[in-house]
């Protein structure tokens, strides 16, 4: 049974049905759409349950021609390092679809879109084939676009616009670097072709490794963001809604960090280890910046948004410590981070619905009306800070592990972050929750609804199992990082033995004509 397809492409089959149903009637298209986003993630599980823990090739293969004349197939497949990144999509939209029900404006078009980018987002996780990988990179942006768009906050067509331009710029650089792999394959093996996994065993000297390594980590630095290219991240958080906040930090920053390490590492090894220094002081940069700034915010949504450009620095700076701990804590911190800040925007997104504000200065004293409300508000807020016993603690230990193995310097500083991370997220909660009510409108405020409880309970419940039982994840990680860090030690080896041979050192290379010889 083709399981990858069945679960990219059946929120397509949901689309087909809601678009003949009347957008009068708004209860059916959201229940239809929520119960489409069911059937995905049960259909998902599989690839959890029936996935071979100790080989790392990938698995679940599908393989079809679809433009042969120009080497293109829709050549799909999963490993330990994508298969959480799926299993985290599929989990976060029925809750997304849930948190969706307050949306009055357009349900049949939300819905569509919503489902629409479902497919985007598992497409990018499964391709093989960097041209599928480039439409399903493209399609997903344009339902994003619209979800804030249409469906944000005041300044939505400015923070849309953004968005679409930032993402669109990085994309452009890519396309060029997937276009001249394409012909340097060619010249190499004779073959035209987009396989990624034959490109893996691709022999490029520096030079070329050098620039293409720079136009692909553009566009994912812009994805992940990465400081300095930040900015557009803020204004996309705040105007977009709740649900649209909820998959941009949950699932779409990922397709950031995920490229990094399924395309930049084993295809451009030596300039992967080059780029050490440079991307690891983003990445701190990223994490004192991000942190420093949400400790001044007055508005929560904001403050989120900023905490996800410090924590995104952790996935970043134990991707390039190039070990285990810490190439597998950025991969647990991946999903980590879009359960604890999909939850934080969750919660946010309640209060906002109750007060239609989110100035932290107009809360206070919420645990005495709203005491189930606090509870979950206080256990993902704990998670976000890393908490010894939830899930935010074990991919921040292995990261700092990891880091220190490689670099005490980095790691040194970029512990700072932790202990600035709990003092606003702390800050935060004690501002709104606790104190007295200072706002007569704060006194009539009702607990979680049995619809906001079910949306909390499965993130909380997540939130716990990777706390307390991390080894269950992280044994699905190992064959595939393990063969990572293999790739990538052998392809700085062949490429050092290639410039011995050709009697060069790193610092005489001419990167201008080396290029240009590959090229021609």
């Amino acid at each position: 049974m083709p399981m990858l397809s069945l679960v990219t492409f059946f929120p397509v089959i949901g689309v087909f049905f809601i678009l003949f149903m009347d957008s009068r009637r708004k209860e059916l298209v959201r229940v239809t759409t929520l119960l489409v986003s069911i059937v995905v993630f049960v259909l998902s599980l599989p690839l959890y349950f029936n996935f071979n823990a100790h080989a790392y090739e990938m698995q679940f293969v599908e393989k079809l021609p679809w433009i042969p004349s120009f080497g293109i197939n829709y050549h799909v497949g999963v490993d330990g390092i994508s298969l959480f990144l799926i299993l985290l999509t599929t989990f976060l939209m029925p809750i997304s679809i849930l948190a969706s029900w307050h949306i009055t404006k357009h349900v049949k078009e939300y819905m569509i879109a919503m489902l629409v980018l479902e497919t985007g987002m598992v497409g990018v996780f499964i391709s093989l084939d960097l041209f599928l990988f480039y439409v399903f990179w493209e399609l997903m942006l344009i339902p994003m676009y619209l979800l804030i768009g249409i469906w944000g906050g005041p300044r939505r067509i400015y923070a849309a616009i953004k968005f679409f331009l930032y993402t669109m710029t990085g994309s452009v650089f890519m396309l060029l670097a997937i276009i001249a792999l394409y012909f340097l394959n060619y010249r190499a093996t004779g073959n035209y072709t987009f396989n990624l996994l034959e490109f893996y065993r691709l022999e490029l000297s520096f030079a070329v490794q050098f620039w293409l390594f720079i136009a692909f980590a553009l566009a994912f630095a812009i994805k992940v963001p990465m400081f300095p290219f930040h900015t557009w991240l803020p204004d996309a958080h705040v105007e977009a809604p709740t649900a649209g906040s909820v998959i941009l930090a949950g699932v779409l920053l990922k397709m950031g960090t995920y490229g990094f390490v399924r395309f930049c590492l084993p295809l451009f090894p030596e300039a992967s280890h080059a780029f050490i220094p440079v991307i690891s002081w983003m990445a701190i940069v990223g994490i004192i910046y991000g942190a420093l700034v949400s400790m001044v915010q007055d508005d929560l949504k904001k403050l989120v948004a900023y905490s996800s450009v410090s924590h995104l620095g952790f996935i970043m700076l134990g991707i390039f410590a190039f070990n285990i701990q810490g190439i597998e804590g950025g991969i647990t911190q991946m999903i980590n981070h879009g359960l604890s800040t999909g939850a934080l925007f969750l919660v946010v997104g309640m209060l906002y619905e109750r007060r239609h504000t989110r100035m932290i200065a107009d809360f206070g004293g919420l645990t005495r009306q709203m005491p189930v409300f606090a509870t979950f508000f206080m256990i993902v807020t704990l998670s976000s800070i890393g908490l010894p016993g939830l899930n935010g603690f074990v991919g921040e230990f292995l990261i700092l592990v990891g880091t220190f193995k490689s670099r005490i310097l980095y790691a040194s500083i970029a512990t700072s972050g932790i202990i600035l991370a709990a003092v606003y997220m702390l800050w935060m909660f004690q501002r709104v929750m606790f104190h007295e009510i200072t706002h007569e409108e704060n006194k009539k405020l009702t607990d979680v609804s049995k619809r906001e409880f079910a949306i909390l309970l499965p993130l909380i419940i997540v939130i716990f199992w990777i706390g307390i039982y991390p080894s269950s994840f992280l044994r699905k990680m190992d064959a595939s990082v393990n063969h990572l860090l293999r790739q990538t030690g052998e392809g700085v080896n062949s490429v050092s033995r290639l410039q011995k041979q050709n009697k060069q050192t790193m610092p005489q290379i001419d990167i201008v004509s080396e290029t240009k010889t590959e090229w021609e």
